[in-house]
């Protein structure tokens, strides 16, 4: 039982977002198709970006818990993840978008947030370039924060404080996979390639890493409405 494990927390993740994605208020479903490019461009980054870290070993896989399918050196699990967890995150912006379309960031704090983190992800990355995975992922999220505080401030601003409810999920979801609550880790890392900083289980870089997962299908869905336009 213990090698279906990452399937069953994919899965688990996903069910109760799409069960409720018909509701009319948010209706998620159609939104999320209509996000279908961003996530396409989204998946097929990450997933470059997963295969070349597996296969340099910043970070893999413990084979207790998969079911043992592989491609391009991924586990199916893996694959998965990147469906199942962007969909259930993004449900959670959706809804507070819906549900308090006014709880965001004002101008001001935008761009006060938008400086400090730009100013905080760049320098960590230049102090740590031997760090593979911490230089990748805070470099990738400062761009992004600051493209998007360039051209749409108010997205940032908005999913700013939709993050900060995302990671209440996200901390137990990959607390699990590294090995909270459970004999041993999912997804292992090479703390040689990362800060060697930990929230429970869960390296510090992972918090930046799934900013961009989740934010960069948002703004490129955003940039491709803004031509149509």
């Amino acid at each position: 039982m213990d090698n279906y494990l990452y399937l069953i927390i994919n899965l688990s993740a996903f069910a109760l977002p799409l069960a409720l994605s018909f509701e009319n208020k948010v209706n998620y479903f159609n939104r999320f198709l209509s996000l279908a490019p961003g996530f396409l461009l989204t998946f097929v980054l990450f997933i470059i970006w997963d295969v070349f870290f597996t296969k340099w070993g910043i970070w893999g896989f413990n084979k207790t818990y998969l079911i043992g399918k592989d491609l391009f050196g991924l586990p199916f699990e893996e694959w998965l993840f990147f469906i199942c967890i962007p969909y259930s995150s993004l449900f959670i912006h959706f809804c507070k978008e819906a549900l308090t379309p006014q709880l965001k960031l004002s101008t001001v704090v935008t761009k006060f947030a938008a400086y400090a983190l730009i100013f905080f992800l760049l320098t960590t990355s230049f102090l740590n370039l031997d760090n593979y995975y911490t230089a990748s992922a805070l470099s990738l999220a400062a761009i992004l924060i600051g493209i998007s505080y360039l051209r749409l401030p108010e997205l940032l601003g908005s999913f700013l404080v939709s993050y900060i409810f995302i990671l209440i999920p996200f901390f137990i979801i990959n607390g699990i996979l590294t090995g909270s609550f459970i004999l041993n880790e999912i997804v292992w890392y090479n703390d040689s390639h990362n800060l060697g900083l930990r929230i429970g289980t869960i390296p510090f870089e992972d918090i930046f890493y799934g900013f961009s997962l989740l934010f960069l299908p948002l703004y490129i869905d955003q940039e491709i409405r803004a031509k149509k336009t």
